[in-house]
């Protein structure tokens, strides 16, 4: 039998991690499963100085902070590579490719995205062998060495400098004109003020060349047209990220034209009713620590209260045997308080034979509008999880239209 939680975060980056803690601190049950080190992309950054609070740390250091505070509140977290999702039931389905099968109420996608290739010639035959894709991973090996770094955005130039620890020399190949590049001011200061960097404007790597190792990558001067090898021993790529969403395709999860999640900005739903997406996986203009993390807050407690309000249906209007006069209300609609009134006194004068169900529409919109609600004050008639009559108007009847609705006792 498959194990049961509240939630399951499939991801265990910073915005899979945030989630968790916002997920267990607000007790539910939950389960957050990665399938390499936690922290993802985050845990790969050597240097981080814009987390609020946090000033110049390491991202494997506060990656650690974050799982640690997780786990603290109760979290789970497994490491497993996650095969398949059914997520268009009420109880959706995860399993992993060891077998191991979980179930959940709720569930937030943080897959995150992984770092982009370049295409050229020359980079899948030398991965590993003078390509990398991570400078905190693989720095060690070019102590004392001439390398390249491609790109030109806060990733690039952050791992740039990183790299003049270890390397000898760093050239750094930007596609855009002398004095242009993507990467946020402070950084590029930063940038220009390491005596060991090198950076050769409007240019790009048309292949990366070598023998059993990189020896080298082939230029080409975007202005000129003019081609030059520049000799290194090997080539560091940021130059963007590819969303690692493969695994969702047919679970029914709207996809962009790129592969990334599409989401509401404001409560990370997905296309699917109790699905959320955080992190870099979903479209959006900026992919930082720190959004990723506010992405994963906002996906717990959105699926919080999703939970909330399905107990609610479940309890007050399609469980109970006795009809159930459900008023769909707000405080900002004094009108609806008024009929709100009204609707106690028709049921206690029933003597228990109805229920009354109070649904706030202003705390439970998504309540309303899976009912088909639009407008406040309304009324409907429930009986044994079946809605029978909707009253819009004309409340100052509603006795009697109760009594023309009720279903016969048996």
């Amino acid at each position: 039998m498959a194990d049961r939680y509240d939630l399951v975060i499939v991801g265990g980056g910073p915005a899979g991690l945030t989630a968790a803690i916002y997920g267990a601190r607000a007790r539910m049950k939950t389960l957050l499963i990665e399938k390499g080190r936690t922290g993802g992309q985050a845990a790969s950054t050597e240097e981080v100085e814009n987390y609020p609070g946090a000033g110049r740390t390491t991202g494997p250091a506060l990656m650690q902070q974050f799982r640690a505070h997780a786990e603290s509140l109760g979290a789970t977290i497994v490491r497993a590579d996650v095969a398949a999702l059914e997520l268009d039931r009420p109880i959706k389905t995860i399993r992993t490719r060891k077998g191991d099968e979980y179930e959940a109420r709720a569930v937030i996608l943080a897959p995150g995205a992984e770092p982009r290739m370049l295409g050229v010639k020359g980079e899948g035959r030398f991965r590993g062998k003078g390509v990398s894709y991570c400078a905190t991973c693989d720095a060690d090996f070019y102590t004392d060495l001439d390398v390249v770094v491609v790109g030109n955005g806060d990733a690039a130039v952050e791992e740039a400098i990183y790299l003049t620890k270890f390397a000898s020399s760093v050239t750094l190949i930007c596609i855009h004109p002398e004095g242009t590049m993507d990467a946020n001011k402070a950084a590029q200061e930063r940038l220009f003020a390491t005596p060991k960097i090198k950076v050769i404007w409007q240019s790009v790597v048309e292949e990366i060349q070598g023998d059993e190792i990189v020896t080298g990558v082939l230029l080409r001067n975007l202005a000129t047209g003019e081609q030059t090898v520049l000799p290194c021993d090997g080539v560091f790529i940021f130059v963007g990220t590819v969303p690692r969403t493969e695994f969702l395709k047919g679970t029914g999860v709207e996809l962009d034209g790129r592969g990334y999640i599409i989401a509401d900005p404001d409560t990370m739903a997905t296309s699917i009713d109790g699905v959320y997406v955080a992190g870099d996986a979903r479209r959006k203009w900026l992919r930082q620590i720190v959004t990723a993390a506010a992405d994963g807050a906002i996906a717990a407690c959105a699926a919080e209260k999703f939970l909330a309000e399905e107990e609610q249906v479940n309890r007050d209007l399609l469980e109970p045997e006795e009809p159930v006069l459900a008023v769909f209300w707000s405080p900002a609609v004094p009108l609806s308080i008024e009929v709100l009134r009204q609707a106690e006194q028709v049921v206690a004068g029933l003597g228990g034979q109805m229920r009354l169900a109070r649904i706030d529409c202003y705390k439970s919109a998504r309540t309303a509008n899976r009912l088909g609600v639009s407008d406040v004050p309304a009324i409907m008639l429930f009986h044994k999880g079946i809605p029978l009559a909707t009253l819009t108007e004309d409340f100052n009847h509603l006795a009697e239209w109760v009594e023309g609705h009720i279903p016969a006792r048996t």
